[in-house]
């Protein structure tokens, strides 16, 4: 981060309590968000408790890892309490079956007032990433991030039709290398403007 002239970042892992622990071990630098597995009888519990205990500010979901839909039943208890909370919730997309871009959008069609972050914009498949876009148009809630994304050209195809302040720069460290997915978007073709918002300030307001 240090590096890479990142001053805070969204830390989340399967390992809830490794992400408790990292955020409180370097105050300032990270925000936690917790990740539930929805099958399991306590998933709703945790959320709750990484909320209102460990002070966490958003929510991980990810279809393809835990084998859900995104509209399948024991995923709308965590997304009541999201909207009660008034909390992001972060989900995977990209990957067939589970997390596809407009299984997302019949998510963010139910519930109008949870900001949904969709994690990768549709990934590597050109297929995929123009449906995120499509479909993030479609519906206001719904926040693209960039990281894993195959395609430089979409990211400013994005901010042109999606809007500049509903798109957000991620890294998916350690997976992708901050220097990768940061050229992707200098090189995407963006206004200094543009930049600065997807950068920084589109992220800024997903942590506070």
């Amino acid at each position: 981060m240090d590096e890479a002239n990142v001053e805070r970042a969204i830390l989340f892992a399967p390992d809830n309590q490794l992400v408790r622990r990292t955020v409180r071990g370097h105050p300032g630098r990270f925000v936690g968000y917790v990740w539930p597995n929805p099958h399991e009888s306590g998933a709703l519990a945790l959320v709750r408790e990484a909320v209102k205990g460990w002070g966490f500010r958003g929510i991980k979901l990810h279809p393809l890892v835990h084998a859900f839909l995104p509209t399948d039943e024991e995923v709308l208890p965590i997304m009541d309490f999201e909207g009660k909370e008034r909390i992001p919730v972060a989900i995977h997309s990209g990957h067939p079956p589970f997390s596809l871009p407009w299984s997302i959008g019949e998510l963010a069609e139910m519930y109008p007032d949870v900001r949904i972050v969709m994690l990768h914009m549709g990934h590597a498949h050109g297929v995929y990433i123009q449906a995120a876009i499509n479909t993030a148009k479609r519906y206001d809630n719904i926040i693209l991030e960039t990281s894993g994304v195959s395609m430089h050209s979409k990211i400013k195809e994005a901010v042109e039709k999606v809007g500049e302040e509903r798109v957000v720069f991620g890294s998916d460290y350690p997976f992708h290398d901050y220097s990768v997915e940061l050229q992707k978007v200098k090189v995407a073709g963006l206004t200094e403007n543009q930049r600065r918002l997807v950068l920084y300030a589109n992220a800024k307001k997903l942590l506070i």
